[in-house]
Parts: C-alpha cells; sequence; structure tokens
C-alpha cells in the first residue's frame, strides 16, 4: 500500500486527488512541510512524499505522472505524440504557473523576512497573467487535450486555485471554467476531506 506523505493546504492536495482519482488504496500521514519527518525522506522539507515497497518519491508532479503510468490511467501512453503534448504542457503549467506562485509565496510568508522581497510580487502578477493567456488558448475542450483528463488538468486546477487564495488575477474565463469543472469532480471532495 502506498504511503501519502503531506497536508491537503500543500502541493500535497495534487498527490492526494491523483490517489483519489485512480480509486486506489493508501494511508494518509497527515504531515506538514519541513517537519522533522518530512525532513528524514526528503532533505528539502518539501511535500509531498509517496512511499512504495520502502522507495521514497518526491515532487507532486513526478508523482502524479508514476501513478498515472502504473495505472494506465489520467495518461496517454508514453512514447506516443499524445504523451509528448500532455508531457509539454505539465511542464509549461509547472514552468509558468506554479513556479511563479511558488516564488510569490516564498517572498510572502517561507522566507525569513530579511530575505523577502515584496515588490517583487507586482512582476509576478504580470508574468502570471501573460503564462494565463497561452495556457488558455492550448485548453482544447473540456479538460486541456480535449474530453480525456489527464496529469496537467490537475495540476492546471491546482494552480488556479492557488492562485485565487493568493489573489493573483487570472484574466481568461476559459481557466476558470476549467477549474470549476476539475474542483466539481468527486475525487476532490474526498481528497479534501482528508483535511478535516
Amino acid at each position: 500500500m502506498y504511503q501519502a506523505i503531506g497536508n491537503v493546504k500543500s502541493r500535497a492536495f495534487r498527490m492526494f486527488w491523483m490517489l483519489e482519482e485512480l480509486g486506489v488504496e493508501y494511508e494518509h500521514i497527515n504531515e506538514g512541510p519541513r517537519s522533522e519527518r518530512v525532513k528524514a525522506l526528503n532533505p528539502s522539507g518539501k511535500v509531498p512524499v509517496l512511499i512504495e515497497d520502502g522507495t521514497v518519491l518526491t515532487d507532486s508532479c513526478a508523482i502524479m505522472t508514476y501513478l498515472a503510468d502504473k495505472h494506465q490511467a489520467l495518461t496517454y501512453p508514453a512514447g506516443t505524440l499524445d504523451r509528448a503534448r500532455q508531457d509539454a504542457l505539465l511542464h509549461q503549467i509547472n514552468d509558468e504557473l506554479d513556479a511563479v506562485l511558488w516564488v510569490a509565496a516564498r517572498h510572502s510568508f517561507i522566507l525569513p523576512e530579511d530575505k523577502r522581497v515584496p515588490a517583487v510580487k507586482h512582476s509576478l502578477k504580470w508574468e502570471f497573467e501573460r503564462n494565463c493567456e497561452r495556457i488558455a488558448d492550448a485548453i482544447e475542450g473540456e479538460f486541456l487535450m480535449g474530453d480525456k483528463i489527464t496529469v496537467p488538468d490537475i495540476l492546471l486546477a491546482h494552480c488556479m486555485n492557488w492562485a485565487v487564495n493568493a489573489k493573483f488575477n487570472i484574466p481568461r474565463q476559459e481557466l476558470l471554467d476549467h477549474r470549476e469543472r476539475m474542483y466539481n469532480r468527486p475525487a476532490v471532495a474526498r481528497a479534501q476531506a482528508l483535511g478535516s
């Protein structure tokens, strides 16, 4: 059985959402970032952490991709052009949305106060909006790649939710509509329930 370590108020939520979409059994270990238990498994102190057969996996995108491949769901087969397009979307969202939100969070409350540069958030918000435009143009239907949910859909919806909570403007209705469709999925409610 998987051991899934993290809390739902972090990027670990993506892992829990993925596990719930797959309907697989796992043990939830509620640990926040930088806890002693997490740092013993991941020196950066970041969550999520997934343990299977004694092997520790880190990084939400790597974990989601591994789970999708292993369970042959929410993904296109490796070695196909559709998979290459799927991976390109995943990396684009990670680089252009997640990374921008993460830098803003670091300069808001994560870095030591004397290392924060609050003024950088103005530039990050501009960059985020610009990047949203390109990603919104990539949406091909109900999901990013048409009528099939894939790993990048979870990442995109989570980033949009993060942006709303961080008071970042989302300039395109398509992204807000995608977020709403995704957050209405039953797997989301089950994953959110882990935090209660």
